[in-house]
């Protein structure tokens, strides 16, 4: 991401005088939505007008009653639902010019030269298509009567911004398209339930899931479910892989395990380009091994449900950066796509993006995407042989409060390990069980079912390792252990910087409750992310958390806010409050307060969630995000005790011996422990710096506050990454 400088800049004038269209096309997809939603509300914050597009290109080229003005409140309560509100359809009249021509003359009339496409590569190819015809169609239009001189001036130019909405994750320049993560959830939830009844009766279950030409979706799922096998299009197996799959399911089967799992991708051949279907697959297990084995192909279901809450607030982020390029397009400016990079968003050419898979017309998309590789090499590590035995002992422990995803990391950390030729080792119950040696070998079989579990099967505790430096020490020298793998959150860290200084699910909705305030309190200790997060993907009115410091006065202008809400046709309102952000003003204190307050205009209800936080299964982003994460802290202390050993001993004596592994902007980075002590806000447990900060003033401009937008820095756009090298997985991060 590039920034440059637009000081001041008055973000409520941006668009005066402008017009802007939103339309989805093509497939559905969870997430569009919350995208039509942002895309509207910020238009309007900025003084543009607004347009409703209804069934897509259809509804561009049959204009009239299709094409309508959006409002703040016709928005309301779209964030939950799936699908598209404003109807999508598959148009062969605006495959043709003529379509075009009408299309260019009914956005002409309304006055709207900044057209937002949400849809998948087909739709915003169609939508470049339209923009370098514009100015004939203009030319035309004029020299027939179909719009006036004065509308022919204002109108000289179209401007385009694209968001990719798609289940399948099948287009380049973004690692996640809207849809894809809710189309996980559908699908992880339905393996959950299969992997119960599989177990029950010793089956081999194959499913079967969509994508098109697109591995992504099965890809994900086996690396989420730990299936036994995955078939995708992008990596056909290789000659007599049937008898290599049946040795595969033979061996899990011995090694104790009591069901297999296969999964599919819809599009997945062979060498010779012959599909590899759920049917063949079964009929082979079935005839070769004799297991009881069950077929299942989901279809569109994966389509279907409410977004989720990473869909929710990626559909957000994606329609208010779709604005702001709009806005600051020239005429000059290409058509673009907003991507996601990491956790940041970026502007992409829209036709580079599409022009990479044109000239690699033999490749699918799928062979562009970041992501997908980097899955891909997760699931090729995990299925490697053992490399070498090591002599090093790398002992595994989780720390602090247990969280969804714990496990997942462990596995991976486990077998990523085994595959090293490394010892593993368990230790039970944090830094206490490894004082009190509760220490044990751990196998790959023992952590095969462990992906989709919640909490910590290790055990976990909150207490530091100070007080018992001296038994742990012992116990690191008894055990031999070479290396630590500590899971956790603040506690982990704090242990850990403790160690090397002694040695050097929650959303809530309050839909369809007539002028009501729900006053939710969340978890978080005094960071606020999941307040923030919960209430920019719930659509909260407000949500008080202790980096942003707030009084009576604020308290009071919420409360205004809500009352003027409830003269509207919105009828209810979601207030979220992080644990510790300010020990005055408690959540009883907030919900009597907004209930005095509020007495003839709504009535108030409060929930602390509390613990139910931590609890249920992973969601299929945290079993694979741990997973990734479990490996690559493996292969990076393997490759630092390589570099440590010397003479039969390891000396582990820089500062980046000690590191922590997490998410910065659009990677996972290793920081050294002393480098983050100096970032780290001990009192409170929190960074000194937080990145999300920045997007809680799109949650209260959604909220339809009068802030202003910081537009100091925006987004310019950047270009494709050459991929015309192959690329060697081995070398993935």
């Amino acid at each position: 991401m590039a920034n440059i400088s637009t000081a001041g800049v008055d973000p409520t004038k941006m668009g005066v005088g402008r017009a802007i269209a939103v339309l989805t096309s093509g497939g559905d997809a969870q997430g569009m939505n919350a995208a039509v939603r942002a895309t509207v509300r910020v238009g309007l914050y900025t003084g543009a007008k607004v347009f409703f597009v209804h069934e897509g290109y259809q509804g561009l080229v049959d204009g009239g009653d299709h094409i309508r003005p959006a409002t703040w409140e016709s928005v309301s309560m779209m964030l939950q639902l799936g699908g598209t509100v404003i109807g999508s359809a598959r148009c062969k009249d605006f495959q043709t010019r003529e379509g075009r021509l009408k299309a260019a003359s009914n956005l002409v009339k309304l006055g709207v030269t900044n057209l937002c496409v949400i849809g998948g590569d087909g739709s915003l190819t169609g939508a470049n298509i339209f923009r370098t015809e514009w100015s004939d169609f203009h030319v035309l239009c004029l020299y027939a009567g179909k719009i006036t001189k004065e509308e022919a001036k204002t109108s000289s130019h179209l401007n385009i911004v694209g968001m990719v909405g798609s289940i399948d994750n099948d287009f380049c320049g973004t690692d996640m398209t809207i849809g894809t993560d809710s189309a996980l959830h559908r699908i992880i939830e339905v393996v959950d339930s299969i992997t119960t009844t599989a177990q029950s009766h010793q089956r081999a279950f194959i499913l079967e899931v969509m994508g098109r030409h697109c591995g992504y979706l099965a890809l994900v799922t086996a690396l989420a479910c730990g299936a036994d096998w995955v078939f995708i299009p992008e990596m056909p197996p290789d000659d007599g892989w049937e008898d290599h799959l049946c040795r595969r399911l033979t061996e899990t089967r011995k090694a104790g395990s009591r069901l297999n799992v296969i999964i599919v991708a819809e599009g997945a051949i062979n060498k010779a380009g012959k599909p590899i279907t759920c049917d063949q697959l079964k009929d082979l297990v079935t005839k070769r091994l004799g297991y009881d084995t069950r077929a299942t192909i989901l279809g569109h279901v994966q389509r279907g449900g409410t977004p989720s809450a990473f869909d929710r607030v990626l559909g957000s982020r994606m329609g208010v950066e779709a604005v702001m390029a709009l806005l600051e397009a020239t005429p000059e400016t290409p058509a673009c796509v907003v991507s996601l990079s990491g956790n940041q968003a970026v502007r992409l050419p829209l036709m580079e993006c599409v022009q990479v898979v044109i000239t690699y017309n033999s490749l699918p998309f799928s062979y562009f995407l970041k992501s997908f590789y980097s899955y891909f090499y997760h699931v090729f590590l995990l299925c490697a042989p053992l490399l070498h035995q090591s002599n090093i002992n790398v002992a595994i422990l989780n720390v602090g409060a247990p969280c969804a995803g714990m496990n997942a990391a462990v596995r991976a950390a486990v077998r990523i390990g085994i595959i090293q030729g490394h010892n593993m080792l368990a230790v039970h119950d944090g830094f206490e069980g490894l004082a009190l040696e509760k220490i044990e070998p751990i196998t790959w079989n023992i952590v095969g079912e462990w992906t989709g579990k919640g909490g910590s099967e290790l055990g976990t505790k909150r207490v530091l390792p100070g007080k018992y430096m001296e038994e742990i020490s012992l116990n690191i020298a008894k055990y031999n252990i070479h290396a630590l793998v500590i899971i956790g959150g603040f506690e982990a860290f704090s242990g850990a910087l403790e160690m090397v200084q002694t040695c050097d699910r929650i959303k809530q909705s309050a839909a369809g409750t007539k002028r009501r305030v729900f006053i939710i309190e969340t978890m978080g200790g005094y960071c606020g992310y999941l307040a923030t997060m919960a209430g920019l993907s719930a659509g909260a009115d407000a949500a008080y958390i202790y980096e942003e410091k707030f009084g009576i006065r604020d308290l009071e202008r919420n409360v205004e806010h809500l009352t003027e809400k409830m003269k509207t046709t919105v009828k209810r309102g979601l207030i979220l409050r992080n644990e510790n952000c300010s020990s005055n003003y408690t959540t009883d204190f907030i919900f009597n307060l907004y209930s005095e307050e509020g007495k003839g205009v709504f009535d108030c209800r409060k929930n602390v969630l509390g613990h139910m936080q931590q609890g249920g299964t992973p969601t299929p982003f945290d079993r694979n995000f741990a997973t990734k994460m479990g490996a690559k802290a493996v292969l990076w202390l393997t490759e630092k005790l390589k570099e440590c050993y010397r003479h039969g001993r390891i000396f582990a004596n820089t500062p980046d011996s000690a590191c922590v592994l997490g998410m910065r902007k659009r990677g996972l980075v290793l920081q050294p422990l002393a480098e983050l002590k100096e970032e780290t806000d001990f009192e409170h447990r929190i960074p000194k710096n937080q990145w999300w900060l920045k997007l809680r003033p799109i949650m209260k401009i959604l909220a339809k506050y009068k802030i202003s937008l910081d537009t100091s820095e925006h987004t310019l756009m950047e270009h494709v990454i050459n991929v015309s090298h192959e690329r060697n997985i081995l070398d993935m991060p």
